[in-house]
């Protein structure tokens, strides 16, 4: 159904496993630095959109005053004052819609590697998921033989026998319940919820208005709990990505953040000079004094 999301994915995924094992060996190690490398691919070449995403969100922020002038000014008509923001946003270079494209990138690249990830071992009805189901799962014996999208047989032998501290990298806490991979799949469900909370918490606090209630609940509480709840059901590996994806997004954000303040501040500082320069310089005598007379 989206195989031109899953077999770039796993492309990108093979050439990183393929470099980490001629560093590391063929082992566990080489699995878990392709999924890391993999993120770290996909959210450095994302970095610029968020960069400028970010950019565009202290616009605004700058803009409200003007913004709240325009939205009195023509409070009886909306479609004159949305053309009235639009223009206002074009004359300061602010794109508010600029924080689309890396969601819908990150979510392509969760959804593929997701199921390529579920697409090593297709001994189950739900291998396929999470669009398709199978009603005749393979043996192990045919999946072990059988290549996964650009993966060859010998590598779904290699994933399958990885594992993360004695939990394999493709079992999910509901379905393999044994100790190693509730322990090892519950501390990443955890960090990732925790990243998840934080990183929404720092982005909420950047807005001007509290905005809607439900939306605030939503992204402080609600996804956070959706990571604890939905990773029971993630194999380890899809786990590890998510933490690293969260972890990115949470040191990304600190980052961005504090440049982007710092060039408001820059950006301050060298206005100052500028408005000063620009009021006018009054030459007659102060208030109340008396004027002086013309030296005849």
């Amino acid at each position: 159904m989206l195989d031109f999301v899953y077999y770039p994915v796993s492309a990108a995924l093979s050439l990183w496993h393929t470099a980490a094992a001629a560093v590391f060996g063929s082992g566990s190690l080489a699995w878990i630095a392709a999924v890391i490398l993999l993120v770290m691919t996909l959210r450095a070449a994302l970095f610029p959109v968020f960069l400028k995403q970010s950019r565009s969100q202290a616009a605004i922020r700058r803009l409200q005053p003007q913004i709240e002038a325009i939205k009195k000014k023509h409070s009886d008509d909306r479609q004159t004052q949305a053309a009235e923001t639009q223009k206002l946003y074009r004359a300061h270079g602010v794109s508010p819609f600029a924080g689309c494209l890396p969601l819908l990138g990150q979510a392509f690249v969760f959804l593929g590697l997701f199921h390529v990830l579920r697409s090593f071992d297709r001994t189950s009805a739900s291998a396929h998921l999470p669009f398709t189901a199978t009603s005749s799962p393979m043996t192990a014996e045919q999946n072990a033989l059988t290549p996964n999208y650009a993966f060859d047989a010998t590598d779904v032998r290699s994933f399958l026998d990885a594992d993360l501290f004695g939990a394999p990298l493709s079992a999910t806490l509901s379905g393999h319940p044994s100790p190693a991979v509730a322990a090892v799949a519950v501390i990443l469900m955890v960090i990732a919820a925790a990243a998840t909370h934080f990183t929404a918490r720092a982005a909420l606090s950047r807005q001007e208005s509290p905005g809607l209630p439900f939306m605030r609940t939503l992204s402080l509480w609600v996804f956070p709990a959706g990571a604890l709840i939905g990773g029971a059901v993630l194999p380890i590996a899809v786990l590890l990505y998510f933490v690293t994806n969260n972890a990115w997004t949470f040191a990304q954000q600190r980052i961005v953040y504090r440049k982007v303040d710092r060039e408001a501040v820059q950006r301050d500082t060298e206005e100052s000079p500028a408005r000063a320069d620009a009021v006018p310089t009054s030459t007659g005598p102060r208030p109340g004094a008396r004027p002086q007379r013309r030296k005849r």
